[in-house]
């Protein structure tokens, strides 16, 4: 059951796709307040939280899963310092489960201004969640359990961004590949390792001067060539775009935007404009569907270069400081002046100089047409990456309406994840943003956004050999299985390790998963389902179940529970039922151990990592491949603890239909027998088939 109660005027976000009548009476479970002191219009709602409730949601929040005792704040960031004490990020999902005894619903508030949560962090007793702007539709979900409750979210919202097939191969990218010459070697030596390899990203190095939708004709001579030469060895070129164009005439994007009249303006209708990489900018308006029309054919001279995906980045968005912001800054400085000798002067310049990036006052200059209205910024703030996410992929969709693309973004809200996917933006290279990045998965998928994952080895400082190790493990299983690094930082491809031989054998079990875990993506997003949950969702009466922080369920058949820590040769696993673990070395070395239900400690060295598959269920392993193009998936494993037999329903298309039917199943059927591990061949038209008793 799902109820809409309307605050105020909202804006329309895009994020609903069902039609709801609001409702006239008072809101269940919540009191509803107007605070003073705030902005006009300013709403709050206040819930009393039981001592056994717990919290899940908020998408990519800081913090563990359970966001129980934190506050949090809704308002997109370019914000690199993941620590506890930040309130926000890169996105804002709105989305709050509430389960515990005798309770269970969702509230999820389609308000893309500025909302804060406070969620047990003033009177652990009580979750106040406020609106600043007082301008939105909150609904209110309520089903019987936790997994139809998510699937209600889904079919509110609308189906999942499903990807090709091949953009579950493993991804190399770095800020710092500013050449053909360098891109070309970055391919050569995974090559040339066998270690697999299906795209590479270019950051804005690529770029004539940073500016979007270029290339420097010098580093970059054909690129048009060079993306046939990588699709000849089964390699794509997934290049950044950013949300701001430089304001320079005589630069196609910049002219032909003003033509179009496709920027964000001042209140006095001149053009907003603040300084990103490429200098001063000018930015796209988003909630315009001509500008975003416009915007999505700019990627044209990419597309027909070859390109068939994208990254979009500071689409926060980011500003560096904007003219106003400076001038500013420098008065504050020249009214310092006199009294450069005193003890205030360090706080002043501190104080000017911090404020000029992504100033609050720059988000509040500038403003976006709705049909005949005039919506400043800051009343909308967190629809601009979700804005550009979808201006991108209805440009790829005109260009090649045959075909799937890749595209992921940075900046989001809900509704952003029908049109793409979303990494966990800017890591570091710590091991507490390694568990930060599990832990962030599974409430991104609870609003709808299933192709993600994080940076793996961290972005940002630079990486040591085992925590890459550990995080090469845990991304073995995320659909986005991404290497990005800074420039400055130390390199880290995986080649330039000592141990790189055991870092490929880790990239040789997601391909084996490959077709397994496609299939598992698959059947979520067509089913409004989830590829990541808390163990919770599916072992609710378990109250150890329902505790734990760093396990996730994946798919129908499996839990992960990589290892999080520097230097453990092992780890603490809960089970809340009978499971086998499949203790990886490579895609053709591994243990199978059955274990009871229970807790164990389990012993993993440095290059060996966890796959727990449940009872009567079935994984699936391909042979070894170097890129998704070629793997075999009629020549399949199936490992299980299936002394009574059991099935699978393995989804297997071409993957590149935009439109693909949830039907595309052949059931797989293991005959009952001792063994935990069998091989078979599947016709190559996938008919029903029947995995072998092992004495046959």
């Amino acid at each position: 059951m799902i109820r809409k109660y309307t605050f105020g005027s909202p804006a329309d976000t895009g994020a609903v796709v069902q039609s709801i009548p609001a409702e006239a009476g008072d809101l269940p479970f919540f009191s509803v307040s107007f605070p003073e002191g705030g902005e006009p219009g300013t709403v709050a709602f206040t819930l009393n939280l039981n001592p056994e409730d717990i919290l899940w949601g908020l998408g990519e929040t800081l913090r563990g899963m359970n966001k129980r005792g934190g506050r949090y704040r809704s308002w997109n960031v370019d914000e690199t310092q993941h620590t506890d004490d930040r309130q926000n990020i890169y996105a804002s999902h709105n989305l709050l489960v509430v389960f515990g005894p005798g309770r269970l619903f969702a509230v999820y508030l389609d308000d893309p201004g500025l909302v804060t949560w406070d969620l047990g962090f003033t009177r652990s007793d009580q979750a106040v969640i406020t609106s600043a702007n007082g301008d939105l539709n909150l609904y209110l979900l309520e089903e019987e359990s936790l997994n139809e409750l998510a699937r209600s979210f889904r079919r509110l919202t609308g189906r999942s961004y499903l990807p090709p097939r091949w953009a579950f191969g493993y991804i190399q990218s770095r800020w710092g590949y500013a050449s053909e010459e360098d891109i070309r070697t970055v391919v050569a030596e995974h090559r040339k390792r066998h270690i697999p390899l299906d795209g590479v990203c270019m950051d804005i190095d690529y770029m004539d001067g940073f500016r979007n939708f270029t290339w420097n004709r010098g580093t970059f001579p054909d690129l048009k060539g060079l993306n046939a030469d990588l699709r000849r060895d089964h390699v794509r070129l997934i290049p950044i775009i950013d949300a701001g164009v430089k304001l320079e005439e005589g630069y196609a994007a910049y002219d032909s935007g003003v033509r179009e009249d496709a920027f964000c303006k001042k209140a006095d209708g001149s053009l907003f404009v603040a300084a990103v990489w490429p200098g001063r900018c000018c930015f796209p308006d988003f909630l315009n569907p001509e500008a975003r029309a416009w915007f999505g054919d700019q990627y044209r001279p990419l597309l027909e270069a070859g390109v068939e995906g994208f990254w979009n980045d500071m689409n926060e968005p980011s500003l560096f400081y904007s003219d106003e912001g400076l001038a500013e800054c420098f008065s504050v400085l020249d009214a310092r002046k006199e009294g450069a000798g005193d003890a205030e002067i360090m706080g002043a310049l501190r104080s000017a100089l911090g404020s000029l990036a992504n100033s609050p006052e720059d988000y509040r200059r500038f403003y976006h047409r709705v049909g005949d209205r005039l919506i400043r910024h800051d009343k909308v703030h967190n629809l601009y990456g979700a804005g550009m996410t979808r201006a991108t992929a209805e440009g790829l969709r005109r260009f090649g309406p045959e075909k799937r693309w890749l595209l992921f973004s940075r900046s989001s809200f809900v509704g952003a994840h029908r049109y793409g996917g979303l990494w966990q933006g800017d890591n570091i290279s710590w091991w507490q943003h390694l568990k930060l990045a599990l832990q962030m998965l599974p409430n991104m998928n609870l609003c709808g956004f299933l192709f993600c994952g994080c940076d793996l080895g961290g972005f940002a400082g630079d990486t040591t050999e085992d925590l890459l190790a550990r995080f090469l493990q845990l991304g073995v299983f995320t659909p986005l299985m991404r290497n990005h690094s800074a420039i400055h930082t130390r390199d880290q491809e995986i080649y330039r390790f000592s141990t790189w031989e055991k870092m490929r054998d880790t990239v040789t079990v997601r391909y084996a998963l490959l077709p397994f875990l496609y299939s598992e993506f698959m059947k979520a997003a067509l089913s409004d389902g989830l590829y990541f949950r808390p163990l919770a969702f599916d072992w609710s009466d378990d109250p150890r179940a329902c505790r734990v922080e760093d396990q996730l369920l994946l798919g129908e058949s499996c839990m992960i529970a990589p290892v999080l820590e520097p230097n453990a040769l092992g780890r603490s696993v809960y089970l809340p039922e009978d499971m086998l673990m499949i203790r990886f070395r490579s895609a053709v070395d591994y243990d199978l151990i059955p274990l009871e239900k229970g807790d164990h400690y389990v012993e993993l060295a440095l290059h060996e990592f966890p796959l727990f598959v449940r009872k009567n269920r079935i994984v699936l392993l391909c042979p070894g491949g170097e890129s998704a193009e070629t793997l075999d998936d009629t020549r399949l494993t199936a490992l299980g603890w299936i002394p009574d037999g059991a099935a699978y329903d393995f989804y297997r298309d071409d993957g590149t239909d935009p439109s693909p039917s949830p039907d595309q199943i052949t059931r797989i059927t293991a005959a009952a027998g001792p063994s935990l591990r069998r091989s078979f061949t599947a016709p190559k038209d996938f008919p029903e088939c029947r995995i072998p008793d092992p004495a046959e």
